[in-house]
Order: C-alpha cells, then structure tokens, then sequence
C-alpha cells in the first residue's frame, strides 16, 4: 500500500472485498428469492420490510468497526506496531459488547418500531418474527465485521471473504432446508442467516487466534481497563462514520413506512428491487473501504501526494463502475425480476425502483468515496454532518412535503437521486478545503 504503482493495487485489494460484498449480499438475495419461490408474497414483504433494519444495524457494525481499521492502518503505516495490537484488542471487545447490546435492545423494540412503521396486518406477524430471530445472530455478525476490518488494515482482503463465502452456501442450503422442506417460512429464513454468521464468525476468529505478529488475537489481552483510552479513539472515527451511514437507513425506514403505504405489491417489488441495488453497489462500496485503508495507511506514514493519487484513482473507479451497473441494471432487470415473482404489477414496480435509483447510483458514488478518503485522514464528523442534511433531511422534507401531494412509488423514489447530488455538491466542496487545509 505504501509503495509502487497504486492502481492495480487498489484492484487487488478491492476485488475481494466485492466478492465479499456479493456473497454479504446473497444472504437477503437468498432469503428473498427462496421465499417468494417457496413460500407468498407476504412473506417476502416480511422480509424486504426488515432491509433499512438490518441496513441500520450493519451500518453501525460498519462504521465502528472502520475506526478499528483506520486506526490500526495509521499505526502499521507509522510503524507503531505495539499500538496496531492494543487496537486489535479493544476492537474485539467493542465487537462482543456492541452485539450483545444490539441483541437486547433489538428485542425490546422490535415491536414498537414495527408499529411505527406502519406494517400491514397481514404481514406484521412475520416480519416481527423474522426480526426478532434475526437478532439473535448480531454478537456474531459484529465479530465479523470487526476481524475483517482487522484483517483489511493490513491489506488481507482474502480471509474475510474466504469466510463470507462458505457462509453464504450455507445459508443458502439451510433457506432450503427450512423453508421448501421444513415449512418454515420466514423464521426459517432468519434462523438460515444467524447460524450461517456464526460459522462465518468462527473460521475468522479462528484466523485472528493463529495470526502471526501484531494481529494476533491474545485472549489474556482481553482487558477492559487496559484499553478505555483507545475504545474512546476507535469510537471517536467509528460513531461518526456508523452515523453517516444509519442516517441513510433512518430516512430509508421512513421511506419504508411510505412504502408500507402504498400497499403489498409495492412492498413487494421494492424488496426485490433493493436485492438487486444493494448486490450490484458492492463494488462501489469495496472501493470505499479500499480508500480509507489505503489513505489511511499512507497518511500514517505521511505520504499525502500518495493519499491524493489513491483518493482519485478510488473515486474514478467507483464512479465508471456505478455507471456500468446502471446499465447492466436496466438491459436485465425483467428477466431478473421474473425470477423473484410470476406477478407482472410486482415486476413493473420493481423495474421502477432500478430505473430512479440504480440508474443514478454513480452520483451515490461520488459522495460515498470522498466520505470514504476523509475516514482515511481520520476526519468522520465533517462527511457525517453532511450526510445528515443533504441525505437525511432532504429526504424526510420529500416524504413529508413533497410525496403527500402526489402519492406514487416513482415520485417518493425521486428523492434518491435529488439527495445524492446535493451530498456530492457538499461534500466535494468540504473535500477541497480540507485537503487545503491539510497542505497548510
């Protein structure tokens, strides 16, 4: 990372990471598909209902787990190799009190937060369920997140999607043992994902305990006390990054709820529709993470023409790739979307959800990797702050202002793209100051 030509290591380290992405993926593609093959189009409601959720807690595992990474990124690359163990150690108890504290609290509000957002009775039971047993795999899912944001500060993109990937063949064979065989339904589904994580879990676990040098996982190490000082630091990048991105999925549950609105169909189309979005934006989300690493370990050696050149060559790459899956999305989406459902209502409003949103994704990916350089340099609040104006707030003002007088799904989607250009007009602005800034 910190000498040679940049872009073909960036490919290197980013391909994994999409890999990863896909088969992270995979794990709703798999529970969607399943059910509304196997099981009614209730049940598939039920679970693209939970995505902001989900979407909400995987966010915060990301982003404090990218403090994690940041930090032990900046210490390889200054040569602080006690200080990249001692991080190593505090991320790991973050993780386990994080997903035991999601768990709990997960459980507790599970059912109020149904209510308000206004599921319909007919699929209310199952989308509680599938939450609910959902939650109980979050201490595994956060251990994930954290080693695999562990082992990314040290260029190791491997590991962690060597794990992902065994993971998602199991759940998908466990989807069809519980729900075409078993009957199931959508608990089956949830239950499928929760083991599937804690293998996953396990084979990285088992990876960190065998790591050899600074990485290495010292279980006597595991002391509270000893780490308060860089829990704080790992916190101070992380809670500002988990914002910025729960600040996406609390706009997007209220967008849930307006979409709850507007019927099953809807709810329906919207869910598989969001599959598709998510899987094909992963590789713009690898070369996110790729930026912050990167930055990250080369402003740890204080090398800023070489944060610069990745910064950019990150960005380019995001961008073309976006725009490549907008077009791929839209040749294809009828043939995909005729294997999710037989219901040409569910079909057509699915197409609607690709045409408003992964068509402008590239615009997405421009704020979401210079978000992703800023991380890097150790700076979260500023792209947070944004993040909750730009996409947050313009957001809720469309849902509560603008989509009232005109209730279609076309018009509520057109907040997507209206929010990203604001975001990137904002953020590239606050990029090139800081960047001024920092040159002194």
């Amino acid at each position: 990372m910190l000498h040679g030509t940049l872009w073909n290591k960036i490919i290197v380290f980013a391909l994994p990471l999409v890999l990863t992405g896909i088969f992270e993926q995979l794990f709703n593609a798999a529970d969607t598909l399943i059910l509304g093959r196997y099981d009614s189009a209730a049940a598939m409601a039920a679970v693209g209902n939970n995505t902001p959720l989900v979407g909400l807690i995987i966010y915060l595992f990301l982003g404090l787990s990218l403090g994690a990474n940041v930090l032990i990124a900046q210490a390889l690359g200054a040569g602080r190799l006690r200080d990249a163990s001692r991080t190593v150690h505090a991320a790991i108890l973050l993780a386990l009190f994080t997903g035991l504290a999601v768990a709990a609290l997960g459980e507790c509000a599970a059912a109020p937060v149904m209510d308000w957002l206004g599921v319909p009775e007919e699929v209310l039971p199952l989308a509680l369920t599938y939450f609910r047993i959902f939650l109980l795999g979050m201490p595994f899912l956060c251990l994930y997140n954290f080693i695999a944001a562990i082992l990314r500060s040290r260029g190791d993109t491997r590991t962690p999607f060597r794990a992902l990937f065994l993971a998602s063949l199991l759940n998908i064979l466990l989807d069809l043992l519980f729900i075409p065989i078993l009957g199931w339904g959508a608990a089956g589904a949830a239950l499928a994902t929760d083991l599937a994580f804690l293998g996953c879990a396990a084979h990285l676990l088992r990876s960190l305990l065998h790591q050899a040098g600074v990485l290495r996982l010292e279980p006597r190490l595991l002391r509270v006390s000893c780490r308060l000082a860089i829990l704080r630091r790992i916190c101070a990048i992380g809670l500002p990054a988990a914002a910025q991105g729960m600040m996406f999925d609390i706009a997007n549950l209220v967008l849930q709820a307006a979409i709850n609105s507007l019927g099953e169909k809807v709810m329906a189309a919207s869910a598989a529709a969001f599959t598709i979005e998510i899987l094909l934006y992963y590789g713009v989300f690898s070369l996110n993470q790729t930026c912050t690493t990167f930055v990250g370990q080369n402003y740890g050696a204080r090398n800023l023409s070489r944060c610069r050149r990745a910064a950019t060559l990150c960005l380019a790459f995001a961008v073309i790739i976006a725009l490549l899956n907008g077009i791929f999305a839209l040749l294809t989406m009828h043939a995909i979307f005729s294997y999710f459902t037989s219901d040409p209502e569910v079909i057509r409003l699915a197409e609607t959800r690709i045409e408003y949103v992964v068509a402008f994704s590239f615009l997405c990916a421009i704020g979401d990797t210079l978000s992703a350089a800023l991380r890097g340099y150790g700076n979260s609040i500023g792209p947070a702050v944004i993040a909750f104006f730009a996409i947050c707030g313009s957001r809720l003002a469309w849902v509560f202002l603008i989509f009232p007088s005109y209730r279609t799904f076309a018009n509520l989607l057109l907040c997507y793209p209206l929010s990203w250009i604001l975001a990137a007009v904002l953020l590239g602005i606050y990029y090139r100051t800081f960047m001024r800034h920092l040159r002194g």
